[in-house]
């Protein structure tokens, strides 16, 4: 059913690799029935030499970026402020920390951001929320830093809120916002409505 597609690769295709942003389960899927190869997801950053983790062969299974590579030490650590902890039961949560052979040990002519970085231990912080799943596999969750405070010092998760609203099947796609000198957020929603006749 799917030849033509994997002519027009040359027919010959053995693995894809996807990365860069997150690929909905749906499209994975589909990527790897159309292609009939083994695509595997990645998850990095430049800092990391690209890559932090990534599938492993055979692994079918979608929602999560895979088993971190052996060249970097992988840790999660707490953020109080958006109730994430290494503790959390039952999969551990936190912010995901690397370092090892492959990661940056400064920004070029850059001590400022270096600091904020990378810790005196060496772990680079990559502002990213993961959940180690049960099978040891990573799932990204959130982002740190897309965090804002509002006036009364409530934190928001922007993120967090932008999936929830986009769960209703009349929202497609949604943005929030807040300004930190008012005590409240906005969320922008882009929404289908259609008569069914």
């Amino acid at each position: 059913m799917f030849t033509k597609i994997r002519n027009r690769l040359g027919g010959r295709c053995k693995a894809m690799v996807t990365g860069a942003a997150p690929i909905s389960p749906e499209v994975l899927d589909l990527l790897r029935i159309a292609f009939g190869c083994q695509v595997y997801e990645g998850y990095g950053q430049t800092e990391a030499c690209a890559a932090i983790s990534v599938t492993v062969t055979g692994d079918y299974s979608t929602g999560h970026v895979g088993c971190p590579l052996p060249c970097v030490e992988l840790k999660l650590v707490d953020v109080p402020e958006m109730n994430y902890t290494a503790e959390d039961k039952p999969n551990p949560r936190g912010e995901i920390c690397v370092r090892g052979t492959s990661v940056c040990q400064s920004y070029y002519k850059e001590p400022e951001k270096t600091r904020e970085a990378i810790d005196a231990d060496g772990w680079l912080h990559t502002g990213d929320v993961g959940e180690i799943q049960p099978n040891g596999t990573l799932k990204i969750i959130d982002r740190k830093k897309n965090i804002f405070k509002l006036a009364q010092g409530e934190y928001i998760a922007a993120e967090k809120i932008e999936n929830v609203v986009i769960r209703s099947p009349f929202i497609e796609q949604a943005w929030v916002y807040g300004n930190s000198l008012q005590v409240f957020s906005i969320a922008v929603t882009f929404f289908f409505y259609y008569l069914k006749i």
